[in-house]
This record gives C-alpha cells, sequence and structure tokens, in this order.
C-alpha cells in the first residue's frame, strides 16, 4: 500500500470517531486542502467511502441520490454534511433551491 493510501486510511480511522459536521470538516482539511466545498475527501476512488465510516461514527442518512451524493445528520448535534463527488459541506446543500 502505498503511502497516499496509508493516508486515506489513518483519514477513515479519523472519521470513523467523528460526531459533528464541524469534526469531520476539520479531520478532511487537516489531510488536504478543500476544493470547491469546505472540504474534501481525496480517496473517493477507493475501497473506504466517508458515508461507511460515518455510519460506524452513528451517523444516519437523511437524504441520498448516489454513493457519491448524499447528506448525512451528526449523532452529537444533528449538525448536516452535504457530499458531492469527495467535497463536503457543511449543512444541507444537496436540497437548496
Amino acid at each position: 500500500m502505498d503511502d497516499f493510501w496509508k493516508a486515506i486510511e489513518a483519514q477513515c480511522d479519523e472519521l470513523r470517531k467523528a460526531a459533528t459536521a464541524d469534526e469531520v470538516i476539520a479531520i478532511l482539511n487537516r489531510h488536504g486542502p478543500p476544493s470547491s466545498g469546505d472540504a474534501f475527501f481525496a480517496g473517493g476512488g477507493g475501497d473506504l467511502s466517508v458515508s461507511e465510516c460515518l455510519r460506524e461514527a452513528g451517523w444516519r442518512i437523511t437524504w441520498s441520490e448516489a454513493s457519491y451524493y448524499w447528506v448525512m445528520r451528526a449523532p452529537a448535534d444533528g449538525s448536516l454534511l452535504t457530499y458531492i463527488e469527495g467535497d463536503v459541506y457543511k449543512g444541507d446543500v444537496a436540497r437548496k433551491s
């Protein structure tokens, strides 16, 4: 396993303990700069996913159109995250008009 995927695995280990949207954004930003959202997950082409890791931390899907386009609610404070093809946004930006 190369260094890139080791870093993604370490990032996912941290995400499995994240209880709020702010924690997720801080974890992702520690591992790389955001793209167009508040944070970015570079490992989208691998075996691990943000949604899988967050589900292990107690997060729940509130809306989903695809594995790469969803909104989840945090277990600790009810904060929301939107995931769109690796970009992570605080709040529900998927269904805003």
